[in-house]
């Protein structure tokens, strides 16, 4: 029997978190309050790292890639299903699901090499402290970012591609956005080549970046531990403390969406873990870089101060 052309479908239908009509109301109101909360938290980052002169440091230019990389990243599943929410729909266009797909897998990857980008250079910092300005230089980590952003982006595309190739793919997705496992779930034709590409993909994205992490800190704990002073041990480490933090809830709830789609294979269970990556985590890393970060916190002050100051001059005039 001949394979049915994918092409010819012109939607998918997205299942959400819940048919509940009397939940709808209640999610609308959170997951819009999350995506505010996110967007307005780390375009202040954004804003305090490019108005303020101390802050014009790797470590703090890594933190505003980051915090751009996580207001797109979360903009690419909360609109449209808030749209979808508002709408009573649950629909969303075969090109719509294929161009999320792409832009969840390029600011996910982009999540993994900035944090591995930061561990780097929080080593050559505490491990390297008299070559760092020389190591860490402007041209080396725009380089780092350009090319981060170079492979990405290919990587994501041969995925669309590939994807593009499979035929007889089902129409609904028991899932709030189109999340790539879910979306090849529902395809009826051969996926082998896809999911070689993925796993190849999931160890150069996810594996190379962890193991960067992994031995940057174990030198900084080695090099920590051959200090004498205790002071200085503490201040090294806690410049570490939010970049550890973000690690650890980015790739714990990485781990925990994996381990509750193998272990319950629940399409509602995957879903929930999935609002902890894609909205939970971008919606804390500004608070958790300006509550832990005296020079972020001070930054911050000063530009709320500056305007607050404009206001009021606006208001005289």
């Amino acid at each position: 029997m001949k394979a049915e052309n994918h092409t010819e479908l012109s939607e998918f239908f997205l299942l959400g978190l819940s048919d509940d009509p009397e939940l709808q109301p209640v999610l609308f109101g959170l997951f819009l309050s999350m995506y505010l909360v996110t967007v307005l938290g780390n375009l202040l980052i954004i804003l305090a790292v490019s108005s303020d002169s101390h802050l014009h440091t790797p470590m703090y230019f890594f933190l505003s890639n980051l915090s751009f990389v996580d207001i797109c990243f979360i903009s690419t599943t909360v609109p449209r299903m808030l749209m979808n929410i508002q709408a009573w729909s649950k629909d969303i266009s075969y090109v719509g699901c294929l161009t999320q797909v792409y832009f969840l897998m390029m600011f996910a990857g982009m999540d993994t090499f900035l944090l591995a980008m930061m561990a780097y250079d929080r080593f050559v910092a505490i491990c390297y402290p008299l070559h760092y300005t020389v190591i860490m230089n402007p041209c080396l980590c725009g380089l780092l970012v350009l090319a981060s952003w170079f492979i990405i982006l290919w990587v994501s595309l041969v995925h669309i591609l590939l994807m593009k190739s499979l035929t007889s793919i089902g129409t609904e997705i028991p899932h709030f956005f189109c999340e790539l496992a879910q979306v090849l779930k529902v395809a009826r034709s051969d996926t082998l080549l896809v999911n070689i590409v993925l796993y190849v993909a999931t160890a150069l994205l996810g594996v190379l970046p962890v193991a960067g992490i992994l031995f940057s800190y174990s030198q900084i704990v080695s090099s920590l531990m051959r200090m004498s002073s205790t002071e200085g041990k503490y201040k090294a480490f806690s410049t570490c403390g939010s970049h550890l933090c973000v690690v650890s809830l980015f790739y714990g709830t990485g781990l925990g969406v994996y381990l509750s789609s193998a272990v319950t294979h629940s399409s509602q269970s995957s879903s929930m873990a999935s609002v902890m990556y894609t909205m939970v985590t971008p919606m804390l890393n500004p608070f958790i870089y300006s509550l832990r970060n005296k020079d972020v916190k001070g930054a911050l002050g000063r530009l709320l101060s500056k305007a607050a100051s404009c206001l009021r001059t606006k208001r005289m005039l």
